[in-house]
């Protein structure tokens, strides 16, 4: 990465060292959030930082409310009813109740909906005396938001005890919150055992375990179950493809604990391509990260048509492996790809299948695409860079009187997101 932008992560840290931080979201494993935080915590406290990491309980009920929650925040129709709220309300009640803070941080970093309203809470018990920022990660805007007017003010009754938002995009950005809003994208941990390098002999070694012929070209899409991920759309693709070129399709993904969905969309998908042997879905557990890592590798192309997408890390980790990703325009999915520059966006299945056609058969094209990806990430999506912001967010939020309609961002990414 070089030694200038390891010196500005240092001297972020240095900053702030002996400050103590709370990062709290709804899973311990599953899921971008929790891949991020198993690598971040352990580097922030290498850094000296004092970051600890606490996860919030709940029923199926109440993941069930959040999902309903995520899903409304993202677009999908429906109504937000009382019951979700009750239900929402009681379980966070609950953890406050059993401790699940129990020291007085400097920073508490809240990730996503569904630890949301903690901090209201612990008003309540009068123990907030640090800074408490909330972390948002999916695919929510002040559009969406203000379509549902219930759902906006249950979601402004948590939020303006807030200190400031982190989001990861500038059309994300609520410019109506009292507070001031930060512009961090998301990250890989390019040691992790997610995203290190492989040996051949590993690779093949999954490949192996899982049926898939290393000599027929493989067309991956990695991620949840979930009916965001566009699966059934990366399914219609391989079908017009594999009628012009040898192919098999690989659909890897796992169940998370705050996402109870998952069961139905797997049973589902496997009902629809039950009949061909040439479409692999694997259902892994949370720590299967070689996996990922060998199947993403072998892969020729990588799909993620996703509906709604907050940002999509599956998108950068196959960039820095080198290989094209065919993805939705929507999301954070728009700011990670240039079409015909690091891939290409889905544009329906029959165009997506002539794009996997023309890169199977030009396998020099498929290797200029990846690699210009690989670079693309090293500069904008990679661990140490992106921990920087967050420490000069802290620095920013505990020590300068900002203008609640403030807009920061530490990087120019921002400057990539034509919607804002």
């Amino acid at each position: 990465m070089g030694e200038q932008r390891m010196e500005r992560l240092i001297d972020a840290a240095r900053k702030i060292r002996g400050v103590k931080v709370l990062e709290l979201n709804s899973a311990p494993v599953g899921g971008g959030v929790a891949e991020m935080l198993l690598s971040s915590v352990p580097f922030l406290n290498q850094l000296g930082i004092d970051d600890e990491w606490k996860v919030i309980r709940g029923s199926r009920p109440f993941y069930e409310a959040t999902k309903g929650i995520h899903s409304l925040l993202q677009g999908r129709g429906g109504a937000f009813s009382s019951e979700m709220e009750r239900v929402y309300f009681e379980t966070l009640k609950e953890n406050v109740d059993a401790n699940v803070i129990d020291y007085d941080p400097d920073i508490v970093l809240v990730h996503d909906p569904q630890p949301l309203g903690l901090s209201p809470n612990l008003h309540e018990k009068e123990t907030k005396r640090g800074r408490w920022l909330w972390r948002c990660h999916i695919d929510m805007d002040e559009e969406t938001l203000g379509m549902n007017p219930d759902l906006e003010r249950f979601v402004n009754y948590w939020i303006e005890h807030y200190d400031g938002a982190i989001v990861s995009a500038a059309h994300y950005v609520i410019c109506r919150w009292p507070f001031p809003k930060f512009i961090i994208p998301p990250f890989i941990d390019p040691l992790s055992e997610k995203n290190r390098e492989l040996s051949q002999t590993e690779i093949n070694e999954v490949l192996e375990r899982h049926g898939t012929d290393p000599n027929i070209p493989i067309i991956t899409q990695v991620g949840r179950f979930d009916p965001w991920k566009g699966l059934m759309r990366t399914v219609d693709t391989y079908r017009i493809a594999k009628k012009r070129t040898q192919c098999q399709l690989v659909l890897a993904g796992g169940l998370a604990a705050d996402d109870p969905e998952g069961e139905a969309i797997l049973a589902e998908l496997r009902c629809q391509v039950q009949e061909d042997p040439d479409i692999h879905i694997l259902c892994l557990p949370p720590t299967a990260s070689l996996e990922i890592n060998a199947l993403q590798r072998a892969s020729q192309v990588v799909m993620q048509p996703s509906i709604k997408e907050g940002f999509g890390l599956t998108v950068t980790e196959a960039l820095w492996k080198r290989k094209p990703v065919i993805a939705s325009q929507v999301g954070g999915l728009q700011l990670q790809l240039r079409d015909a520059d690091y891939g290409y966006f889905y544009n329906g299945p029959q165009d997506a299948a002539d794009k996997i056609v023309y890169l199977l058969t030009h396998p020099k094209a498929a290797e200029l695409l990846g690699r210009r990806g690989s670079d693309y990430v090293r500069d904008h999506f990679l661990l140490p860079d992106r921990v920087a912001d967050y420490l000069k967010a802290i620095v920013t939020i505990m020590e300068t009187k900002l203008d609640p309609e403030s807009i920061i961002s530490f990087h120019s990414w921002h400057k990539l997101d034509k919607r804002r």
